[in-house]
């Protein structure tokens, strides 16, 4: 491995619904792969469907700690991502967009644009999402990667979806590949491999792993970004790990659960998101004023 410090990050933004975490995935399993470290963070608005999601992947030959505060590769998969993030793209760097419904607005000199024609480019596909798979496909060719890794990891990706999903993602994913080939510069500078690769892991995982190490033997919880993950890893191992674990109909409900299976003497867990914790104050301020544990 070079001992210079290699370090970028990429950014992908759109609304909730329209699939960012595949692109995300994709991209995580294409570097760790190569052995580098990883680093992502997803910030989003607490709403159902629609809100602003933006989602940034650092990368390094070099342990990282934080997503950073600098963008070198924009992914705008609407245009309210345009409009909130290009001001933020310097000398240097590049953004990539649907040019069939996203406009471009002013950019700092330096700052490559790269519209990728979609409707074009997957044959009028009707299904929306194959943008996201375009995007990653020109990012690849922006970073120097052989395309033959994508195609790998877009397989594994969407392998359960059927063959027919993973062909249609791989041929759009190639096309837009070679289209950003003759309409965009690389970036200059090599993407080095780590001695062997990486795994990589999710907070939520981790929490939840953590919380049945200690011996969590009940766990409750109301589906909520961003502690859902939480309960999926949950309800995947209850049954091999003897965690008896429910989905509550409110935040109230998954709060006084909690601390009844505590009253009880079992050794209780539950994850919220911040708006989740408002409507469970009531009942941690029951439980201590009745001291339970």
């Amino acid at each position: 491995m070079s001992s210079s410090r290699y370090d970028f990050a990429i950014a992908i933004g759109g609304a909730a619904g329209q699939g960012i975490a595949a692109p995300g995935d994709v991209l995580a399993w294409t570097f760790v792969r190569r052995g580098l470290h990883l680093y992502t963070y997803n910030a989003y608005q607490s709403i159902i469907r629609g809100g602003h999601i933006f989602l940034t992947v650092r990368v390094s030959n070099k342990k990282i700690y934080s997503h950073g505060d600098k963008l070198d590769l924009l992914i705008c998969l609407n245009q309210d991502t345009m409009d909130r993030h290009l001001k933020h793209m310097g000398p240097g760097s590049w953004v990539i967009y649907n040019s069939d419904i996203i406009k471009p607005g002013e950019v700092q000199n330096g700052v490559q644009m790269c519209g990728l024609p979609v409707n074009e480019l997957s044959n009028g596909s009707r299904n929306k999402l194959v943008q996201n798979t375009a995007a990653i496909g020109a990012c690849l060719q922006i970073l120097g990667l052989n395309f033959e890794i994508l195609a790998e990891t877009l397989t594994k990706q969407f392998m359960k979806k059927g063959q027919a999903v993973v062909d249609e993602n791989i041929e759009v994913a190639r096309t837009a590949f070679d289209y950003a080939a003759v309409s965009v510069t690389p970036c200059p500078e090599t993407i080095p491999e780590g001695e062997k690769p990486q795994a990589w892991w999710a907070g939520n995982e981790a929490l939840a792993m953590g919380g049945a190490s200690a011996g969590v033997k009940f766990y409750s919880a109301y589906p909520m970004s961003p502690a859902t993950g939480v309960l999926h890893w949950m309800a995947k191992y209850a049954r091999d790990l003897g965690i008896m674990v429910r989905q509550v109909e409110d935040e109230i409900g998954v709060a006084t659960m909690a601390i009844g299976a505590a009253a009880t003497g079992a050794r209780a867990m539950c994850a919220t998101s911040g708006g989740g914790f408002a409507l469970m104050t009531e009942a941690v301020g029951s439980a201590a004023m009745m001291e339970i544990p």
